[in-house]
């Protein structure tokens, strides 16, 4: 199996376990992974993940602003590859340069296709509820996550998970399955499945805004939110004109008028009013401060009882 050859294209933690399974099991001739990006309150220069484990492992680099126009797909074409395989690398790939390989040009997708097409498969599918998610390999096309299935594995989602615990499981579970996809296409048993238009959805990136609470809303979807937005951006309301994070918490028995009304603040959490109940928050951030539990934080940060969260507009209180 050494002697099959692959380009890998990833970019973001995600990636790095398969990478490190197909270069155990195959021979990745190059890493492509997006250009170093400022990051962080410095704006410092940073490298992908992908990038530092492809370098650890001693796999070349390469790092196009770019995978458009002759020059790149030609650059690729003189690796000779078998197949190319791509994980959250951040670019759709064009007609050219899916041709180079000689067996096929393979994505690991994080959601059970056709449901969940896009860049945020993970956090959409926690955000709206989902029981469970999982990940398929395909055959990658021009279209957005629109390629025959070779491979899919479903797994649960846990009413405590938050993006970051089942991005980490997709992780794993993604390197196995890609190894297994591989090694059918090779035997000739692979089987490829057209995807069912009727049954598409798309996963659109998270956009910063969409981390606001709406106190409003029914406690379910305050808890998926806050899941879903974990680990970022964060889910977020309003304190007394400052932003305040929300890393945790869980449905409640309580009621209150209006929405965001503090209804008690004591050790085990801080007591919010919904739209339908309560949700009761145990890990929260202030500006500029570390993430701490709910004791610690009301030991520094006081919410008393009938503090209202969230943004008042209008006049009216609450969200």
């Amino acid at each position: 199996m050494k002697t099959t050859k692959i380009v890998f294209f990833g970019t973001p933690d995600f990636a790095v376990a398969a990478l490190e399974a197909l270069q155990q099991a195959f021979t990745v001739l190059a890493v492509i992974t997006q250009p170093d990006r400022p990051a962080g309150r410095g704006r410092k220069l940073t490298a992908p993940p992908v990038k530092n484990k492809a370098l650890a492992l001693k796999i070349p680099v390469w790092q196009p602003e770019s995978v458009r126009g002759n020059e790149f797909a030609a650059r690729l074409a003189a690796l000779e590859p078998d197949f190319l395989v791509t994980a959250a690398y951040g670019k759709l790939l064009p007609r050219s340069v899916l041709a180079v390989p000689r067996l096929a040009a393979l994505n690991i997708h994080a959601s059970l296709l056709p449901a969940y097409r896009g860049a945020a498969p993970i956090q959409r599918a926690v955000m709206n509820g989902e029981k469970e998610t999982g990940i398929t390999i395909m055959e990658m096309d021009e279209g957005m996550d629109t390629g025959a299935i070779i491979l899919q594995e479903a797994i649960p989602i846990a009413a405590d998970d938050t993006a970051g615990t089942v991005h980490d499981k997709l992780s794993v579970l993604g390197a196995k399955l890609i190894v297994e996809a591989i090694r059918a296409v090779l035997c000739g048993t692979a089987v490829r499945r057209r995807q069912d238009e009727a049954k598409a959805s798309s996963a659109p990136p998270i956009q910063r805004g969409e981390a606001r609470i709406n106190w409003c809303a029914p406690t379910n979807v305050v808890h998926n939110l806050v899941r879903g937005m974990n680990p970022w951006p964060g889910a977020y309301t309003e304190s007394d004109g400052k932003r305040l994070k929300i890393w945790a918490g869980q449905p409640a028995a309580g009621r209150g008028t209006p929405c965001g009304l503090v209804l008690e603040a004591a050790p085990s959490g801080i007591l919010v009013a919904t739209g339908d109940g309560a949700y009761r928050i145990t890990r929260l951030q202030a500006p500029g401060k570390n993430i701490l539990p709910a004791a610690e934080f009301l030991r520094g940060n006081p919410l008393p009882v009938g503090t209202v969260l969230g943004r008042q507009e209008g006049g009216e209180r609450g969200e």
